[in-house]
């Protein structure tokens, strides 16, 4: 368990992540939900989290706005945090800010040739009537924003054979999405179909996660996406910038092992690599629309702009370690 290990042995980051709303015209009343709250395991423990929702009211001359909202917190169907805020008076300008302070454990990824063939994975996550159903079935199927396209299950198919251990094929796929396909900021958006980030081989991290999940997924095999932050360091010489990280997404793959049990995976397709203690995540689902960092409907409002800025960053010296 996290909590075992000694201090020393942590990660220890804090990530300041706001995002700031402003609408051409007044909003009157807004309903949103936001996922910004780390998620709690064995392999990540929130150490602290505080985060403030500031929609000044709208001025109207010789009249006094009062503010009102409203928060809740719960889980959802894949045990994420998730906040709703409701907010029943003018505004014209929105902005929610989280501060989160995690401890990451060093990953113990299981060796390749301890998982099971992907044959043996995929017949196990078939669906069969009056047997047990389990989580990662969850993540099998065409989803929102991953469509199981028969040109991904074909190029996918190169590197998914049936004896092949499911994490040899997972590493291989991740391999060749970051060989074959091009990083391009602002290349895509959410709404670009997959099978044009396919076919143009560039996109953001977003696409590649959604990619290697649709390349898993087209085989029967699971895989889910996952939503947090990336730690970055900047270049020898030139200082840390504040606001200049980004949220980040990579993937999660389901491994059973050869003496029982199994555990979720993590890939990095747009860094090549398996996350160890500079990724935190936020929260995993089928795909981004059910990751969302803040999503939500207003009443008026009209045309908007939106910043986001996130800094991540070590902070052992506040606890006086070295």
């Amino acid at each position: 368990m996290l909590s075992s290990l000694p201090l020393s042995s942590l990660e220890l980051l804090r990530i300041t992540h706001q995002t700031h709303y402003v609408y051409a015209q007044p909003v009157s009343q807004a309903h949103h939900m936001a996922m910004l709250e780390p998620i709690m395991d064995d392999r990540q423990q929130l150490l602290e989290y505080a985060w403030k929702v500031d929609a000044p009211a709208y001025p109207i001359p010789d009249v006094i706005t009062p503010i009102s909202t409203l928060e809740r917190r719960a889980r959802d169907r894949f045990q994420n945090i998730v906040c709703w805020f409701s907010l029943y008076h003018l505004h014209q300008n929105l902005t929610v800010e989280t501060i989160s302070k995690v401890a990451l454990a060093p990953e113990a990824w299981p060796a390749v040739e301890n998982t099971v063939s992907c044959a043996l994975v995929a017949q196990a996550l078939r669906y069969r009537a009056s047997q047990p159903w389990i989580l990662p079935q969850a993540f099998v199927s065409a989803s929102d924003y991953v469509p199981l396209l028969p040109e991904i299950k074909a190029w996918a198919a190169q590197s998914i054979h049936a004896q092949k251990p499911v994490l040899a094929a997972a590493i291989e796929l991740m391999e060749r999405i970051y060989a074959d396909f091009r990083y391009r900021s602002l290349s895509t958006s959410i709404q670009t179909p997959l099978s044009q980030v396919f076919t143009q081989r560039e996109g953001v991290c977003q696409d590649f996660a959604h990619i290697l999940i649709a390349a898993m997924r087209a085989h029967g095999l699971a895989a889910r996406y996952v939503s947090g932050y990336l730690l970055t360091q900047p270049a020898p010489g030139q200082a840390r910038l504040i606001g200049a990280d980004a949220s980040h997404a990579w993937v999660q793959v389901w491994c059973p092992l050869l003496d029982g049990g199994g555990l979720w995976v993590d890939l990095d397709p747009t860094n090549n690599l398996l996350p160890s203690q500079a990724h935190v995540r936020l929260a995993v689902g089928r795909d981004f629309g059910d990751v969302t960092p803040i999503k939500g409907v207003i009443r008026g409002g009209g045309n908007h702009t939106v910043q986001v800025a996130v800094t991540v960053e070590l902070w052992h010296d506040s606890l006086g370690l070295e």
